[in-house]
């Protein structure tokens, strides 16, 4: 089983992909080079006879024809019959020989032919004859000039022989070399993975190496890096929101059992109504406090709930309806139709969070202004409160975020208002930021309109 998954690798794959396309290559290369050789070869014996088959012809209408036939190399043959089929002239290796063939009625054009079994001192051989015929001042001759087959087989077959040999060497080279190439460019990976492997929850803070090689490995690195410094900071926002979330679930729960005690303790009528007073009240900001968390999971999960068009408008208006109704606080509200599409029981709570955090600050005055502007719907939330520091103006939309420097939360309030309305901006594909310099209360949202 180990080996199978040996052979399953990227290093294995690759190895044994480049070297079946290179085996084909080489085997089609060799193929080529065998079929090149012997047509190279056959060529050039093929020039061979017809030069010297065109100089015997010369020759013999000249007169000049020696009975020996010289000049023809070794493995070639040269013979000259007469109309009777006497051999008028023949080269060394066939002297003494009776005619090797009739030839045919041809002209002075050569032809070729193969004859088989033709005789070559005491053995016999295949060739390839060209012939042809001419007059002579004693009659009309046929010429016959060929090369043997034998010398260009055997070319051939060594070649052959020696690319049957050495081929599989070659590829076995060349595999071998593959697998040490890939080998070393996916050390580098093997070493990220290694390093990664190694981590753990609480090791998230450790980084891989970066290669200086500025390729694909060194981004690599600094992806996987990029990856656990995301991770390590959710993590570490995990523990802010549960160690939070736990203390403001614990408050109520010790306002609970304080109260319950002191009333039992004293077992009358008129402190169990003022202790079932006070627990609601605390009853209520559990939920609340649970109601957010809820809200937030459901967030995190990227679950945007049902959407459909509906106008900005309405919604800003509703609510702005339901905070005036307090009366401690003057709400100034100019609005236009702006038509959105989205989910209103989340844009509602965006608005909603948005006018509690403002009123809850202001001094006597919230302004809420909702306009289109360039194709994108503008909420600006803005109070006469003491505004946010700059160094805070990211941090007031961090879960539980309750530092002294910033705005207190004198309403015994989530802390997850500003987190939740961040979270619906960007859900529904916009923006919620504090915008201004120095000091500021003004929240905008920006959504895209329909």
């Amino acid at each position: 089983m180990n080996g199978l998954r040996g052979l399953t690798t990227v290093r294995a794959r690759t190895t044994m992909a480049a070297t079946v396309v290179v085996a084909l290559a080489l085997l089609a290369g060799s193929v080529l080079l065998v079929r090149t050789l012997d047509h190279s070869l056959a060529t050039a014996a093929d020039q061979r006879a017809k030069s010297r088959l065109a100089e015997l012809l010369d020759q013999a209408r000249l007169g000049t024809l020696p009975t020996v036939v010289d000049g023809i190399g070794d493995d070639s043959l040269a013979q000259v019959v007469d109309g009777d089929g006497r051999v008028v002239a023949a080269s060394a290796n066939i002297a003494g020989q009776r005619a090797i063939a009739v030839p045919r009625e041809t002209g002075e054009r050569p032809e070729p032919r193969t004859m088989r079994g033709l005789p070559d001192d005491n053995e016999t051989e295949d060739y390839r004859i060209w012939s042809a015929r001419t007059d002579t001042p004693d009659g009309e001759v046929a010429v016959l000039v060929g090369p043997s087959l034998e010398a260009s087989q055997e070319a051939g077959d060594q070649l052959v022989t020696s690319l049957v040999y050495g081929l599989p060497l070659l590829v076995a080279l060349l595999a071998l070399a593959i697998w040490l190439t890939v080998s070393r460019a996916l050390r580098p990976v093997e070493n990220v993975r290694r390093e990664v492997a190694g981590l753990d929850a609480r090791s998230l803070g450790a980084r891989v190496q970066v290669p200086p090689t500025h390729d694909e490995v060194a981004r690599l690195a600094v992806t996987m890096n990029d990856l656990l410094a995301r991770l390590e900071s959710a993590e570490q926002r995990q523990r802010e929101f549960v160690g939070n979330a736990s203390h403001d679930l614990q408050s109520p729960l010790s306002v609970f059992r304080t109260e319950l005690e002191v009333a039992l303790a004293r077992a009358d009528l008129e402190e169990w109504q003022h202790t079932g007073r006070h627990l609601l009240t605390e009853n209520a900001h559990m939920e609340a406090l649970v109601g957010d968390l809820l809200f937030l999971a459901q967030a995190d999960e990227s679950q945007p709930g049902a959407r459909s068009a509906l106008d900005l408008e309405d919604i800003v208006a509703e609510e702005v309806a339901r905070i005036a109704a307090g009366g401690r606080i003057r709400v100034d509200l100019q609005t236009d139709p702006v038509p959105v599409h989205g989910n209103r029981q989340q844009l509602s709570r965006m608005v909603r969070n948005l006018l509690l955090n403002a009123v809850e600050f202001a001094e006597q005055r919230v302004a809420v202004e909702l306009r289109e502007e360039d194709g994108t719907a503008v909420l600006v939330v803005s109070d006469d409160g003491p505004g946010v520091p700059e160094h805070d103006r990211e941090e007031v939309f961090h879960r539980f975020f309750t530092r002294d420097q910033a705005r207190d939360r004198r309403s015994g309030g989530t802390g997850l208002g500003l987190a939740i309305a961040r979270s619906v901006a960007k859900t529904h594909g916009g923006t919620l930021v504090l915008d201004g310099t120095g000091p500021t209360s003004r929240f905008v949202v920006r959504l895209p309109t329909l």
